[in-house]
């Protein structure tokens, strides 16, 4: 009998959702049909993500006691619900950032650098979706952060 060849676990996959790295094989055309497909069902498997952690929030504030008896308690609580309304507040922001890289899909920008128009790179789109800058004008872009920070 022939030996099973034991299933190694796929460490390219995409945090979100689940969804495997897109790959470019070689000569083809940057943000073709495909690469947009892709990059929008990880936007949009993305998007329902952080709605669904903020439906969460928003079933667990109702179930939360409004006033506990001791002030401890109290405290506690009130400290746990901002750092939650910050985190949903941060993933709104997200969500709207997301649905700009749609729109940018839609409109045949994606991918493309905002300020000097040069292909932003498979890989990156992949660790950061939303990027509208290539890495050496978002570079530039921190280290002048810094200088005026």
């Amino acid at each position: 009998m022939p030996a099973r060849k034991k299933k190694e676990k796929d460490l390219s996959i995409s945090p979100v959702a689940g969804i495997k790295p897109y790959v470019a094989k070689k000569g083809e055309k940057f943000m073709n049909k495909k690469q947009q497909e892709h990059f929008r069902a990880v936007l949009y498997a993305w998007k329902g993500e952080l709605e669904d952690e903020i439906a969460r929030t928003v079933h667990q504030m109702r179930d939360v006691p409004e006033n506990p008896p001791d002030p401890n308690d109290r405290a506690s609580q009130e400290t746990d619900m901002s750092l939650e309304l910050r985190s949903r507040d941060r993933e709104r922001k997200l969500i709207k950032k997301i649905d700009e890289a749609i729109d940018r899909i839609n409109t045949g920008d994606y991918g493309f650098c905002d300020v000097c128009g040069v292909e932003i790179g498979v890989e990156r789109l992949e660790a950061r979706p939303t990027a509208e800058l290539c890495i050496d004008c978002k570079t530039l872009d921190e280290i002048r952060e810094k200088q005026m920070g």
